[in-house]
């Protein structure tokens, strides 16, 4: 088992709950979120930042600098 740790970049939305669900499905393309967190927000774009641990069984192929294996 792998563990990676995530920054992504996502939309914000209009309501807390479609954030919500956003993120986790994002974070769900990645593996198993042991935990996130929104670190910043950026108004003027309309986006959020969110910082995760996640688990995967195996490797798998994202962009080197949205993850850094711990």
């Amino acid at each position: 088992m792998n563990t990676h740790f995530l920054t992504l970049e996502l939309d914000r939305l209009s309501s807390p709950a479609e954030l919500h669900r956003s993120i986790l499905t994002e974070l769900s393309r990645y593996g198993e979120p042991l935990r996130w967190a929104i670190v910043a927000v950026d108004d003027d774009r309309q986006k959020v930042q969110v910082e995760a641990v996640v688990t995967h069984a195996t490797e798998f192929l994202i962009p080197l600098t949205a993850v850094r294996t711990i």
